[in-house]
């Protein structure tokens, strides 16, 4: 730590000797992506890992979010999704010439709220997209009961999600398919890069032809697909990260029990606890300013944090809905959406990651506490 900066010096870096190992074994075999043994190891272990049945690695978190629609066959129509996100979910309804619908959400979670879903219905309705929001689950239950009885698709964006699990089974399971994020900002990174959950074999193959450009072999072409493809080099790093990634939860867990044992009890200061019977991986520390009560507006505490030299990200911070591409629509309203329109000016994400001291960590809660 330098100038009273809070700097990360992970004692969970991958093993950098096997990485280079790694590297040139990579190197000497002149098979650096398409696809090659990196690729597929890494594949069986995160399907192991998470308790999947079939997982198709992409390069990145959003075109797996596109790939889902297509994969369904999701070509016209409305999908039900959530404003509190980051604008990826949104964007891959918009790119796949759907009609994005918003609907509020649950002040308890964050995530969108089952109860608004059915209003939301109408006859373009052919999917619902739900968004585990900082990791936090849906009430998957009670979504794909309303998606039974109409007959809609379901897609979790499940960026925040990886490793969670409710009852002892994965939340990746939920819904047809879960789209996962590996962006180095998560729990779980391949530096960048994603993944789709899916049930079947047939979605599986679909899904790699899909992400392929379509290629079924060398000269035959079974769908307009995308090149979504993880290269080796990734795959080596993922490899190597998921063999840390439980001490990284749990170091993180460390973290956010700190943080709630101080901020606890503070007038305007609330947070999230862990929800019974849920493995969470603490991917984020979201906390919720009432300036009446605080005394300081959350922007007010994000520019107090920041002269510190501590970062609070306003995630997610403005609304999608907020967005010229987005705004128009009726459902964007903020008539529409009271509970992500307040929460939206109210959140501020507290430094999390497995590398903070108890001295970075007690550096934050002094600022917050003290409010100078």
């Amino acid at each position: 730590m330098t100038d009273n900066t809070i700097t990360v010096t992970s004692p969970l870096l991958p093993d950098l000797d096997k990485l280079q190992s790694m590297m040139r074994d990579i190197w000497d075999s002149r098979w650096v992506t398409n696809l090659g043994e990196y690729h597929q190891r890494l594949e069986k272990a995160l399907a192991e890992y998470l308790d999947v049945p079939y997982i198709s690695l992409f390069t990145n978190g959003t075109i797996p979010l596109i790939t889902a629609l297509q994969a369904l066959d999701i070509r016209q129509g409305e999908v039900i999704t959530t404003p509190y996100s980051f604008v990826a979910t949104t964007h891959s309804i918009w790119w796949n010439g759907l009609k994005p619908v918003f609907v509020d959400i649950d002040p308890a979670t964050c995530n969108i709220n089952p109860a608004l879903i059915e209003a939301a219905i109408t006859p373009q309705t052919v999917a619902i997209m739900p968004v585990h929001c900082y990791g936090k689950p849906c009430d998957t239950d009670a979504i794909q009961r309303i998606a039974d009885r109409y007959g809609l698709k379901v897609i979790y964006d499940a960026a925040h999600a990886f490793g969670v699990k409710v009852g002892g089974k994965s939340l990746l399971r939920a819904g047809d398919i879960s789209t996962l994020s590996f962006h180095a900002t998560k729990v779980y990174n391949t530096l960048e890069g994603g993944a789709i959950v899916c049930a079947t074999a047939q979605m599986k193959q679909k899904i790699d032809y899909l992400r392929n450009f379509g290629f079924e072999d060398e000269t035959t072409v079974v769908g307009p697909g995308i090149n979504g493809k993880m290269d080796e080099l990734r795959s080596a790093c993922g490899l190597l990260n998921l063999q840390q990634v439980d001490a990284a939860i749990g170091a993180r867990q460390s973290v956010a029990v700190r943080y709630r044992d101080a901020l606890r009890g503070i007038p305007g200061i609330s947070f999230f606890d862990d929800m019974p019977g849920v493995r969470h991986n603490y991917s984020y520390f979201p906390l919720f300013v009432d300036a009446g009560l605080y005394g300081m507006s959350r922007d007010g505490l994000y520019a107090l944090l920041k002269r510190h030299n501590i970062l609070g990200r306003r995630y997610f911070y403005p609304l999608i809905t907020s967005f010229e591409t987005y705004r128009s629509l009726p459902s964007a309203s903020p008539d529409n959406l009271p509970v992500a329109t307040r929460i939206a000016e109210q959140v501020i994400c507290l430094p999390m990651h497995h590398a903070l001291t108890d001295a970075d960590v007690d550096r934050v809660i002094d600022v917050i506490t003290n409010r100078k």
